[in-house]
């Protein structure tokens, strides 16, 4: 017996679906896929982009190697000054010689044998949320109050951290500044293996997510 739609209004189609070794060829392209992700990911977010010359800039929570590097870059290139960034210190506060990590760093490179004439501290007030924006924007106001040219801002970064501090300097300097980044690798896991240490796997983790927040809801 000849089944006819009923008024005209619906009507039969075949679709192609996979078979067994369909679906299994799919999952092992899934897999593929998936871990060419985990594998470079960090790669991706440890973005290293340099824009030598103008600002060189660091955040102020970055390890002493961080600011080992930041006086070699600074002294292989031209640049108008280091300028460090950094909340007050929560922790020791009362037996720190330095209220805030930003004139801590300063202190750092200074032992390095940085000239301190080329340091500036500058402190980023107390925040809940968003302490890099609020970092960018102390030092932007700051260059502005005092009539230094931010044509070209370089910052040195941490590892993972490094494409979103890039992004959240971009929104806080405006489309007039050309932000460059320099990713410093991380010692404390191994960056190639990020998912095989518990640190590793919680930094990378964590930054995905907070680099997504920043590319898809912050809105200054």
């Amino acid at each position: 017996m000849n089944s006819r739609p009923a008024l005209g209004l619906l009507q039969r189609r075949t679709c192609l679906v996979p078979t067994g070794r369909g679906w299994l060829a799919l999952l092992l392209l899934g897999a593929l896929f998936a871990l060419a992700a985990v594998r470079g990911v960090y790669g991706f977010l440890a973005v290293r982009d340099s824009v030598p010359g103008g600002i060189l800039a660091v955040e102020g929570w970055v390890p002493d190697y961080a600011l080992t590097a930041t006086l070699a870059e600074y002294r292989l290139h031209s640049y108008r000054g280091i300028f460090l960034t950094g909340l007050p210190i929560e922790h020791g506060e009362a037996l720190a010689e330095y209220r805030t990590y930003a004139e801590l760093n300063a202190a750092i490179l200074r032992q390095l044998g940085a000239d301190p004439r080329s340091l500036t501290a500058i402190p980023t007030p107390v925040v809940q949320q968003d302490r890099t924006y609020a970092s960018a924007l102390a030092l932007r106001d700051w260059l502005r109050a005092n009539a230094v040219p931010t044509e070209m801002v370089n910052v040195i970064s941490l590892g993972a951290h490094s494409r979103r501090t890039r992004l959240i300097y971009e929104k806080a300097f405006g489309p007039t500044t050309r932000v460059g980044i320099i990713a410093v690798p991380h010692r404390d896991f191994e960056p190639a293996r990020w998912w095989r240490s518990s640190q590793g796997f919680r930094i990378v983790t964590g930054e995905v997510i907070a680099y997504l927040y920043a590319r898809c809801l912050f809105h200054p």
